[in-house]
C-alpha cells in the first residue's frame, strides 16, 4: 500500500510539474530582429558544456548579406580569448522572437526570447531545452531592479535560478 501511495504522489507531482515546464514558455511576439542587432553580454547562464569556464562572454549579431543573421560569440577562457562564428535564421511567425541558429551547420538549435525589455536593453533566452538558459544585456551590468524582476520571471516560469552563472562581474 505505501509504495502504491508513493506511485500516485509521484505520478501526481510530475504531472503537475509538467504544467509549468519551461519548455512551454512561448517566445516573445513583439520580436524586431533590426534592434536585436550589435552587441549583448551574457549577464548569467545555466551550466553547459560548450561554455565551460568561459567568462567575459558576449554575442555579436549582424544582418548576413542574402539573408539571415551573423552571430559572433566570444569569451575568455583560461586567459585566453575564444570566439565562434554561426549564423540564425527566424524560425516562427513574423515579429515571434524564435530562431533557429547554428554554429556547427548542418545541425541548429533553437533561440527562443521568451523576455525581452521593451527598449531592448536586456533579453532572456532559452533553446527547445530548458536546461539551455541566457541573460544577455546591452552593458555588462544591469541594475539590480531588472535583475530582480528578471529572476523572479525564472523562478515563476519554473527555472533553476539557483544555479545560474555569472560570467561578468554582478553588480
Amino acid at each position: 500500500m505505501k509504495n502504491r501511495i508513493f506511485f500516485v504522489f509521484a505520478l501526481v507531482s510530475g504531472v503537475l510539474a509538467g504544467c509549468s515546464h519551461p519548455a512551454d514558455i512561448p517566445a516573445v511576439t513583439d520580436f524586431d530582429a533590426a534592434r536585436y542587432m550589435g552587441t549583448w553580454y551574457e549577464i548569467a547562464r545555466l551550466p553547459n558544456r560548450f561554455e565551460e569556464g568561459m567568462t567575459e562572454v558576449r554575442a555579436e549579431y549582424s544582418p548576413r548579406p542574402g539573408g539571415g543573421i551573423a552571430v559572433v560569440n566570444s569569451g575568455v577562457k583560461n586567459g585566453e580569448k575564444k570566439s565562434v562564428t554561426g549564423v540564425a535564421y527566424p524560425a516562427g511567425k513574423p515579429g515571434e522572437g524564435l530562431l533557429q541558429v547554428s554554429f556547427f551547420r548542418p545541425f541548429y538549435g533553437a533561440y527562443r526570447i521568451i523576455k525581452l525589455a521593451p527598449d531592448y536593453r536586456y533579453s532572456v533566452v532559452t533553446g527547445r531545452d530548458p536546461s539551455y538558459l541566457w541573460i544577455l544585456a546591452r552593458e555588462r551590468a544591469l541594475p539590480e531592479r531588472d535583475l530582480e524582476e528578471i529572476l523572479s520571471f525564472l523562478r515563476q516560469k519554473g527555472f533553476p535560478a539557483e544555479k545560474l552563472l555569472w560570467p561578468w562581474r554582478r553588480t
